[in-house]
């Protein structure tokens, strides 16, 4: 320390230790008060990158077709579907459900229109008449059966096509207030980047950001509640059938669940296991107590500072308490082993002059350390993603209060804590860090040879590293989700949302196909494909009125369209035949992709009624269809896929997230190359939203927005390198260790198929920020060690067995206490466990084999001593 803050910290923690230890006991007791405020966050928003344009259209395309979340209940029954067994325990069911609270709507093969149960004509569909349903008693449910396993309405998406499982759909109140409070903040803050607030406006945007805060907690809380009520019901019916429940909403719960409980029950089984190692290590009571007081300190202050703040935790932030506590545990370990090594040197001498010397010598590496680190978990702030953004400056602030409290609980700890009995410890006792001086020293070419073949497999695994993943792959096979997702895309049509919006070519431009809307004299030339072409060609010759003597099915219907206005009424563009073939072509397209399961859109409208005409349509049917239809009809199967105010088409896609072959980014591009190239979209009249389309960016942001900013990471360290050891070549030297033990964790990924996603990517900010401290602390007390005799070998054996032992203490503890996170159901936090791992093995050895063995081959202190 320099000599003033050497002063100042000696006068106001060391000389009153009692007082410094009650303080930290008193901020400790504060924030424990705000731990029950903690919340976790696992919404669709918050895995969103922030500033993505496909954001803003996936909101405003959900706000245009007044999209509602829904949970699914999978049901299989094991015998025939529409056997009463079934079916009536499957409508007490439904009944249930719809009394929930926040429940708008239950859809079930009871509730829906037949169309082919018997076949319906168009009139039927277009009058005020109820359709048939399974609610009447004398259906035929054989037609049913055949309806619901073959319509391009029902099958894959109401019943599979195999007969086996049919699904509840539990539609969900669309929250106004969430959409309101959403579109003002974002208002407030577009305007803040293009022009700037005023003072009142900046005023309002904190104050809705705070609103907006709240509610979703209440909407989280309220979901999480709904999810838990609607399992309940299922769980009632067991008896009757396979139930399985999905939906998004179920997974933000679960996710929220998965991760509660991972940071309780292995939060505290990593700290049992610190306890244990430590026992064994050290062997005494102060020196187990001591690390796990700092530890246990750190983390509850931390956990009070997010509730009082609140700062959400989310599905990647939450590993924050694991990662804390492993660079708590480490900066606690070298502060007690180096002042065991001063006590073994002078066992008689002043206690206060030790733990002073103590903190003197250990000051500069750790703070140093926690800079470097620091650093590490700051690159993750430019990845635009929310929870790794929190994940970097949680981390940033917890290294800040770990390095705080460690040097005010350790040393306080060490002075108050009574002698006990003598201490025996010399510091030359042999270790097993002392093992692997021997093996630098004799094995130099070997280190270099397995050094040169894990850099080629470094560089081969890193090549075949994908920003691909699996949303299922992210649940162990036991869970409900994993089972959930899997039966819905092999029976029922998939699972991710894709949705396709197209906006029709030019609307300044007459529609084809449309001359029976228009007077005789000036009609244009009817399209020969039209079916009723001949019948309007003898009307015009006649020149009789066409609705005068037309007294076919349709003749009503035409009838209402004059009565409502009808004379001023347009079609659309997509209801004419040229759009009609443009949606067909396109939807069919889709369809045919492996990835893609169940595809609907106005060509599956235009299917239904080409089914029930037994022939194609024309131009007066598809007005018909866009004009006539009721309310509740058209709620379903035009609304959803046409929004009229700016003639916009939607095709909805489910992908099957279970599919192995799925490349989302390459999916997405080929698939806009094949509507523009071969179908002749131009690109302005194609959009592509969804939450497959979201989680795709986020994906390729990763690559771009982490991978390439390691190298300005590493830059960064080089330079406090080089503030730190004064030396160019060692600050290299230092730094080699670390780009091999990232490296060498992204190539293992790579080898091994474990993708890079919004879970992993934190791991190569880990390694780097733990490879650091082993490095640090190690070359630092080479620079002193090698002043005593100026001989790189001899320095090297008393650095392995004084810093080395703390770095392998932490590394054993820390390994150990992190396998434990193989237990999860969570599959994310068993990758982050054992690549932990991995990562600090890595470390450890790159810093006790490779580090030493390079400063001895390159000299960098300058010549050794004749």
């Amino acid at each position: 320390m320099r000599p003033f803050l050497s002063s100042l910290y000696e006068q106001l923690v060391l000389r009153a230790p009692w007082l410094s230890l009650f303080m930290v006991a008193l901020l400790v007791a504060g924030f424990a008060t705000q731990i029950p405020k903690i919340k976790l966050d696992a919404s669709a928003d918050s895995l969103m990158l922030q500033g993505d344009p496909s954001l803003e259209i996936y909101r405003e395309v959900s706000g245009r077709f007044s999209s509602e979340d829904f949970l699914l209940i999978t049901w299989q029954s094991g015998g025939p579907l529409l056997a009463d067994a079934s079916l009536l325990p499957l409508k007490a069911m439904a009944d249930e459900l719809r009394q929930l609270e926040g429940v708008s709507s239950v859809v079930t093969v009871w509730d829906v229109p037949l169309l082919e149960s018997p076949r319906v004509g168009l009139s039927d569909i277009t009058s005020s008449e109820p359709l048939p349903s399974l609610k009447q008693a004398d259906i035929d449910r054989e037609l049913v059966f055949t309806e619901l396993t073959t319509s391009p309405i029902y099958a894959d998406l109401l019943a599979s096509r195999d007969g086996d499982v049919t699904a509840v759909q539990i539609n969900l109140q669309r929250d106004e207030r969430y959409f309101d409070l959403l579109a003002d903040r974002e208002a407030l803050r577009i305007k803040s980047d293009e022009q700037g607030l005023s003072g009142e406006e900046a005023k309002e945007l904190a104050s809705t950001e705070q609103a907006f805060k709240a509610h979703t907690a209440m909407t989280l809380e309220a979901q999480s509640n709904l999810v838990e009520a609607v399992r309940e019901v299922a769980a009632n019916y067991s008896q009757y059938a396979r139930l399985f429940v999905g939906g998004v909403p179920m997974i933000a719960a679960d996710m929220v669940s998965f991760v509660r409980s991972d940071l309780v029950t292995f939060g505290g089984a990593i700290l049992g296991i610190m306890l244990v190692v430590l026992a064994i290590i050290f062997r005494r009571v102060r020196w187990v107590a001591i690390p796990l007081v700092t530890c246990s300190s750190t983390v509850v202050v931390m956990l009070g500072l997010l509730g009082a703040l609140d700062w959400r935790m989310t599905v990647i932030s939450s590993n924050f308490v694991a990662v804390l506590l492993i660079i708590t545990l480490a900066i606690c370990i070298h502060l007690v082993v180096r002042y065991r090594e001063l006590h073994a040197e002078q066992p008689d001498g002043d206690l206060y002059e030790r733990v002073l010397r103590t903190v003197q010598l250990m000051a500069v590496p750790c703070f140093y350390t926690g800079i470097t680190t620091i650093v590490a978990f700051v690159s993750l702030v430019v990845s635009g993603i929310q929870p790794v953004i929190d994940f970097g400056w949680m981390m940033t602030v917890g290294i800040s209060v770990a390095l705080l409290l460690s040097f005010i609980v350790v040393p306080c700890m060490m002075l108050v804590w009574p002698e006990g009995r003598p201490h025996h410890h010399t510091g030359a006792d042999p270790t097993l860090t002392a093992w692997f001086a021997k093996i630098t020293d004799k094995r130099g070419a070997a280190i270099l040879g397995v050094t040169g073949a894990v850099s080629l497999l470094i560089i081969l695994g890193v090549s075949r590293l994908q920003v691909e993943n699996r949303f299922i792959d992210y649940f162990h096979h036991s869970t409900e989700i994993y089972q959930g997702m899997e039966l819905l895309d092999s029976k029922l049509g998939g699972t991710i949302p894709l949705d396709i919006v197209i906006s029709p070519p030019d609307m300044d431009q007459p529609l084809p196909g449309l001359a029976p809307m228009v007077a005789a004299e000036d009609a244009a030339p009817v399209d020969v494909d039209d079916p009723f072409a001949e019948e309007l060609d003898d009307f015009a010759s006649s020149g009789e009125d066409p609705g005068d003597d037309w007294d076919d099915e349709f003749s009503d219907d035409f009838d209402s369209f004059s009565d409502s206005g009808g004379e001023d009424f347009q079609p659309s563009y997509w209801f004419s035949l040229e759009g009609m073939r443009e949606l067909d072509a396109v939807h069919n397209y889709v369809d045919s992709l492996p990835e893609t399961g169940k595809v609907l859109s106005l060509s599956t409208v235009f299917t239904v009624v080409k089914n029930l005409l037994g022939d194609d349509i024309g131009s007066v049917e598809l007005a018909l269809v866009q004009k006539s239809l009721p309310d509740d009809i058209k709620g379903m199967m035009v609304d959803p896929y046409f929004y009229p105010e700016n003639e916009q088409a939607r095709v909805t896609v489910r992908v099957k997230e279970t599919s192995e072959n799925l490349r989302r980014d390459e999916f997405l591009t080929d698939l806009r190359n094949h509507l523009t190239t071969q179908m002749g979209f131009a690109e302005e009249q194609i959009q592509f939203t969804g939450m497959l389309v979201l989680y795709n960016n986020v994906l390729q942001s990763l690559f771009r927005s982490q991978i390439l900013t390691l190298g300005a990471v590493f830059s960064a360290i080089l330079l406090m390198f080089l503030i730190l050891f004064r030396s160019l070549s060692l600050s290299f030297i230092a730094l080699a260790p670390n780009v091999l033990a990232a490296a060498l964790v992204l190539g293992v990924m790579g080898l091994l198929g474990i993708p890079l996603d919004i879970m992993t990517i934190t791991i190569a900010a880990i390694v780097v920020g733990i490879g650091v401290d082993d490095c640090i602390h190690y070359v630092h007390r080479y620079m002193r060690e090698f002043q005593v005799d100026r001989n790189y070998r001899a320095a090297m054996y008393r650095c392995h067995s004084s810093i080395g032992r703390a770095m392998y203490y932490t590394t054993l503890t820390v390994v150990i206490g992190f396998c434990t996170l193989t237990l999860s159901n969570f599959n994310p936090s068993i990758y982050f466990g054992l690549l932990t791992v991995l990562a600090m093995v890595a470390a450890v050895l790159g810093a006790l084999l490779l580090l030493p063995l390079m400063i001895i081959l390159f000299k960098p202190l300058g010549p050794e001593q004749e």
